[in-house]
């Protein structure tokens, strides 16, 4: 007589679970590293005229877009081929600019909210009445700190 039990060839081993965190961990990074995160959907042309000195912002954070251009040939019977502004994901007026800065500062912390930055991607065919316009309403708003969108171009001298 043994004191050990003989196994049943017939029976099946179980599941190792030991490498499925293994399996999450990686499936989890792999995630993270291929996801982009959209900002807004344009729903506007917007080609940024060329400009020689150009620097780049900082903190992306306390940036805030306001997009104007014409608008994209599915959005062009509604709001026809003039220029038009964006905010976030839908088209706006410029009395809709105050609430949107005050939306956006509401949403930063205190002591970021003196150095909130707001960015302008202006398509370079827009006329300049829509611009002023937009910018008439960010000093009503008290956002002052403008910036203008644009892409490098060589320097001719």
């Amino acid at each position: 007589m043994s004191r050990f039990k003989k196994d049943d060839k017939s029976s099946v081993p179980g599941v190792s679970t030991a490498s499925l965190p293994d399996i999450i961990f990686m499936l989890l990074i792999f995630l993270m590293v291929s996801t982009v995160m959209r900002e807004s959907d344009l729903k506007i042309f917007v080609t940024v005229p060329g400009a020689t000195d150009i620097k780049k912002i900082e903190d992306k954070s306390l940036v805030k877009t306001i997009f104007i251009g014409k608008p994209l040939p599915t959005y062009q019977r509604l709001y026809g081929k003039e220029a038009r502004i964006q905010l976030n994901d839908a088209f706006a007026t410029t009395d809709d600019i105050r609430q949107f800065i005050a939306a956006a500062r509401d949403n930063l912390k205190e002591n970021d909210r003196p150095r909130m930055m707001i960015s302008m991607k202006i398509d370079k065919d827009t006329k300049m009445g829509v611009v002023t316009d937009v910018k008439q309403e960010l000093r009503k708003a008290q956002a002052l700190l403008i910036n203008y969108s644009a892409n490098e171009v060589d320097k001719v001298y």
